[in-house]
């Protein structure tokens, strides 16, 4: 079996296939089927490659982070955040991006949450997908991706994950969740645990941790995640007009916020055309 062909997880996975709990009434698994299933379709490639303001807000944030301990120096200079909203080419954004930016680059100059930290990655958010985890074990096998923001050693030799967010952002435990597996294999010396940062609000999350049985429980759970989803792909590999039936559409209200509602037969809602 080649690479391609073997199943996979990843939290956004996960989030595609099982709704959060305050938003199953939202969820649609058509939304999985044009994401991981239709992709490289032009159409389709074309939606995906959209970013919304609040994605170019959270990218240009973590690069912000990134610049500050990058060129530490201007986290102590009083034009520093004027220096790293130069070296994201914040001049090119728009006013609110450009705005909503700067202020979270204030408030991190102002209180950096990393400063003094033994940092031992601290990722810009652009680079693309992580190198594969291949978890293989008696029953399963499947290939983990974990896209982590930063990780730091606490002082008491812990391995500390955090996730930075922006905007109104939920703070879902099972994208802390998936850290943690990916720490079990990435750092196996080092116990792990996990928390969210909100950049914009400075709102910090509970700090997450789980037992090694929690963690066997997560992974098989995530295996059977990778399982189905490889299934489904396989049926619609066979058998592309099945589409609806494979990846059922949940249209309502919600179909407003959809990328995809513009090229989806089902929405409620359809995109007006541009004049």
């Amino acid at each position: 079996m080649s690479t391609s062909e073997q199943p996979f997880a990843s939290y956004h996975l996960w989030s595609l296939v099982a709704p959060s709990v305050w938003q199953q009434r939202w969820h649609c698994q058509m939304r999985r089927g044009f994401v991981k299933a239709r992709q490289h379709e032009p159409q389709i490639k074309a939606l995906l490659a959209k970013a919304t303001a609040s994605q170019r807000i959270g990218l240009l944030a973590q690069k912000g982070v990134y610049e500050f301990h990058h060129h530490i120096h201007l986290l102590n200079q009083s034009d520093g955040v004027e220096k790293v909203g130069q070296l994201l080419k914040l001049s090119k954004s728009t006013d609110e991006v450009k705005q909503r930016v700067l202020q979270i680059l204030k408030k991190y100059h102002d209180a950096p949450l990393l400063l003094d930290k033994h940092i031992i990655l601290l990722t810009r958010g652009d680079e693309g997908f992580p190198k594969p985890i291949l978890i293989s074990q008696q029953h399963y096998s499947f290939r983990l991706y974990a896209a982590m923001d930063c990780v730091f050693i606490e002082s008491d030799s812990t391995l500390h994950i955090v996730d930075f967010k922006t905007g109104k952002s939920a703070f879902d435990r099972r994208q802390a969740l998936v850290y943690l597996l990916a720490a079990r294999y990435l750092y196996p010396r080092h116990q792990a645990i996990a928390s969210f940062y909100n950049l914009e609000f400075r709102k910090k999350s509970e700090i997450i941790s789980v037992t090694k049985s929690e963690l066997d429980s997560i992974e098989g759970e995530l295996a059977e995640i990778a399982r189905k989803h490889q299934l489904d792909l396989q049926k619609y590999q066979e058998k592309n007009s099945d589409f609806s039936e494979i990846f059922p559409p949940n249209p309502g209200s919600h179909c407003r916020f959809c990328p995809f509602n513009s090229i989806c037969e089902f929405s409620a809602f359809k995109a007006l055309p541009p004049h």
